[in-house]
């Protein structure tokens, strides 16, 4: 992962993080949403740079008493190469730098996105449920997944 960078987002990065968003979902937030997460003082959006260039970014936000992986996307010619892992440890590792009094991370994913599971259980999330016709264009459901933070610390690089 030689030259990429990651970083808190700033209100510059928006566009790109929203090109990659209509890139990679079926059913895209809108830039308002994202620019909404920027500013928000109970949110991390994270993003991986490359060449001056936002390839990948997370949002994690804290919800009451819920603490939820809102959205994770790479660039599809970047996939595979741990961008999404790195993103994913670097804004877990702020949480837990942040709000130590977190114990529990959700997430919900398309039951098709195999790579996506993978990456989550690699950290440790575990299959918690499932969300019937959760998804859009086109339906399908969402397997819910959930990690115990204070089981799984999250390392750093």
């Amino acid at each position: 992962m030689e030259g990429i960078t990651f970083r808190r987002a700033s209100p510059d990065d928006l566009r790109e993080i929203y090109s990659i968003e209509k890139l990679c979902f079926t059913t895209p937030w809108s830039i308002n949403s994202f620019s909404y997460e920027l500013v928000n003082k109970d949110s991390i959006l994270k993003v991986a740079v490359f060449k001056n260039n936002i390839i990948g970014y997370v949002c994690i936000r804290i919800i009451l008493d819920v603490t939820h992986v809102l959205n994770l996307a790479v660039s599809h010619e970047f996939r595979r190469m741990g961008i999404g892992s790195e993103l994913l440890r670097y804004a877990l590792h702020e949480l837990e730098v942040l709000r130590p009094d977190i114990d529990v991370i959700t997430l919900e994913v398309r039951t098709s996105n195999k790579e996506a599971v993978k990456l989550y259980e690699k950290f440790g999330f575990k299959h918690r449920g499932r969300r019937t016709d959760y998804y859009l264009k086109p339906p399908e459901d969402a397997v819910i997944m959930a990690l115990d933070i204070k089981k799984n610390v999250v390392k750093t690089s």
